[in-house]
């Protein structure tokens, strides 16, 4: 219940950002920081590799690809609605993937990554609430900064 109470906070709050964000916000980075649009782009793409993990499961080459955006964020153009349905899109799969998770496999031992770094399924989840929620707050804090900046 707590990663699916973070997950949908965490939501909530990015559809309040992206009301009233403008394009030029969206891309903004203060001082060299990571923009708001990065910061929301990437919510979604850790939430899907995360949960990808704690399934049991291989990045496919559609994840792959999104990280490799990711990694080059800003040579690409997002409009505030292609960021809004990602994370939408990324939190309701997510969330349909809690409800149907075998509470017996928990604990299960699930690897990540191609260095096949052990966790769990309960530490994944809960990495993919906590690290969503950090990110939120980013995105919360370059907002004030950036307006700040521009007052």
């Amino acid at each position: 219940m707590p990663v699916a109470h973070s997950l949908l906070q965490a939501q909530e709050e990015i559809e309040q950002v992206l009301e009233d964000v403008s394009e030029e916000e969206l891309r903004y980075r203060p001082g060299e920081a990571a923009s708001i649009g990065f910061h929301i782009f990437h919510i979604a793409g850790s939430m899907d590799r995360l949960f990808t993990y704690a399934r049991g499961e291989a990045l496919g080459d559609d994840q792959k690809e999104w990280l490799q955006v990711e990694r080059e964020f800003d040579n690409h153009t997002f409009q505030v609605e292609d960021l809004s349905k990602a994370t939408r899109d990324t939190t309701a799969k997510c969330l349909t993937h809690l409800q149907g998770i075998d509470h017996a496999t928990i604990f299960a031992v699930r690897h990540v990554g191609q260095a096949r770094l052990p966790s769990s399924v309960a530490g994944l989840l809960f990495h993919a609430a906590e690290h969503t929620t950090r990110h939120v707050g980013q995105i919360r804090t370059t907002l004030k900064i950036i307006r700040a900046l521009n007052s």
